[in-house]
C-alpha cells in the first residue's frame, strides 16, 4: 500500500501527464498566451486532489515568424500543487538540457 506522500507524488505525475499531452501542439501567440495559461490552469485544477496549477508561457521565447507557433515544453514553466490526505506535493516543469523535465520540488 502506498503512503499518502507516495500517492500525492503519483497524483502530481498524472496532472503533468494530462497537462503536457493535452496541450502540447496547441497554437499559441503572445496575444493568446494569457488566455491559454488560464485555460490550462483551470482544466488541470478540475482533477482530484489538485490544489493549484500555475502556467507561465514564456512569450519572449515564442517563435512567431508566421504569427503563432505550437506550444511545447520549451515555452512553458509550470507548477502543480497536489494535496492528498494532508500530504502536499509541489511539482515543477522547466527545461533542462533541452528537455521539458517535470520534477518534485517538495514533498511534505
Amino acid at each position: 500500500m502506498a503512503t499518502e506522500a507516495q500517492q500525492a507524488c503519483f497524483e502530481a505525475g498524472i496532472k503533468f501527464g494530462a497537462l503536457y499531452h493535452q496541450f502540447a501542439g496547441t497554437p499559441v501567440s503572445p496575444e493568446s498566451a494569457p488566455s491559454l495559461e488560464t485555460a490550462i490552469e483551470e482544466s488541470i485544477e478540475n482533477q482530484p486532489f489538485c490544489e493549484s496549477v500555475t502556467v507561465d508561457i514564456l512569450t519572449e521565447k515564442l517563435d512567431t515568424e508566421h504569427g503563432y507557433t505550437e506550444l511545447t515544453g520549451e515555452y512553458m514553466e509550470v507548477e502543480v500543487v497536489v494535496d492528498y490526505e494532508g500530504s502536499e506535493v509541489v511539482a515543477e516543469m522547466a527545461m533542462h538540457e533541452g528537455y521539458p523535465l517535470m520534477e518534485l520540488a517538495s514533498v511534505e
